[in-house]
């Protein structure tokens, strides 16, 4: 039995491990605080994809992605008997342009072969998008029916269970144990920086979130996504609002003036959420690699160590199909990566 160890218990470090743990190998989880304690115990959960156009190897590797969700969180759920929040409601995006109008109505003929009939992306009047009434310029919105809501500590709450159920437990360390045939290291911005310091290469870092959620009742809406701007509903009686991207912060997990911002743009966009009252605000640190896309690959100069990290804003939607390919690269020796996720493409673009 292969015996791996993966530090972190973010979203990505458990997601691989449950499918590890499929496939038989003997599987360790080792966090150095508790799961969700970086970027993965926010509160947003948007599961979006790209635009439908100048399609690349990345954006197929998230579609494939979003379309195994469903599957793959329903798994999750069955295994452990708790449930991750996940629905796939679609999301709702105002266009403020008649130019806006004219592109979105080219990507979706993009998206009619682009996406391979699995899912649609339409053009149609605000009046008649459901869920959140929006207030849209232009009068027109698009509305994907590809994007998914997750709860964020839901789904690692039902990870840790359905891992339990398959014997892994999440141990509290910071340092792999000795004889692990391997080790994955999903450990967020920080590990990001210590990867770029054993590497003498910057290989990213820490960009700061901030999110809030609001007591309202819109369970079965589309979330809604402006630039910036992301307001998810929730089937919990919230609808989560966030997020912004700081490079320069006094305090990873303070909130500020800036987050009084987002909550003031997302109840402008909604007005249906103008007198929601905030009953959560959160901060964390999210790892952002070089590219902006996940990192996966070997560890330069360890041997038998694996990288798997980054997934700017795209963690939780990619999760499934990273954990699906790490499993396969570190089991099997199957490289189903898409160009740019490597090490050595980060490492490039970090001297770059």
């Amino acid at each position: 039995m292969v015996a791996i160890t993966i530090m972190g218990a973010g979203i990505m470090g458990p997601s691989a491990a449950f499918e590890l743990a499929r496939r038989g190998a003997q599987v360790r989880v080792i966090e150095r605080a508790h799961p969700g304690a970086g970027a993965s115990g926010g509160v947003v959960g948007a599961l979006a994809p790209h635009v439908p156009d100048q399609w690349n190897p990345m954006k197929q590797f998230q579609f494939d992605s979003l379309i195994m969700a469903g599957p793959f969180w329903a798994d999750v759920a069955a295994t452990g008997g708790v449930d991750a929040g996940y629905a796939r409601l679609g999301r709702v995006q105002p266009l403020d342009t008649d130019a806006a109008v004219a592109r979105a109505r080219d990507r979706a003929e993009a998206a009619t072969s682009l996406w391979q009939g699995r899912a649609e992306w339409h053009v149609l009047p605000a009046r008649d998008a459901p869920g959140l009434p929006i207030d849209c310029a232009s009068g027109f919105v698009v509305l994907d029916t590809l994007s998914a809501r997750l709860n964020p500590r839901s789904a690692l709450a039902a990870l840790g269970a359905a891992l339990g159920r398959l014997g892994v437990f999440v141990e509290q360390g910071d340092q792999p144990p000795a004889g692990a045939t391997a080790v994955i290291w999903a450990t967020g911005a920080d590990g990001l920086r210590e990867l770029g310091t054993a590497l003498g290469v910057p290989m990213g870092g820490a960009v700061k979130g901030q999110a809030a959620l609001l007591a309202a009742e819109w369970r079965d809406a589309p979330q809604v996504y402006a630039p910036g701007l992301h307001v998810v509903p929730h089937a919990d009686g919230h609808v989560a609002v966030g997020s912004t991207s700081e490079r320069v912060f006094d305090h990873p997990s303070a909130t500020d003036a800036q987050l009084d911002a987002v909550i003031a743009r997302a109840r402008a966009l909604c007005p249906a959420l103008a007198d929601a009252p905030v009953t959560r605000r959160w901060a964390g640190l999210r790892p952002r690699a070089p590219s902006r896309q996940p990192v996966l690959g070997a560890w330069p100069g360890r041997h038998g160590h694996f990288v798997l990290n980054g997934g700017f804003k795209t963690g939780f939607g990619m999760a499934p199909k990273l954990a699906q390919v790490t499993a396969d690269l570190v089991l099997d020796g199957q490289d189903r990566r898409p160009a740019g996720m490597r090490v050595a493409d980060n490492l490039k673009t970090g001297q770059g």
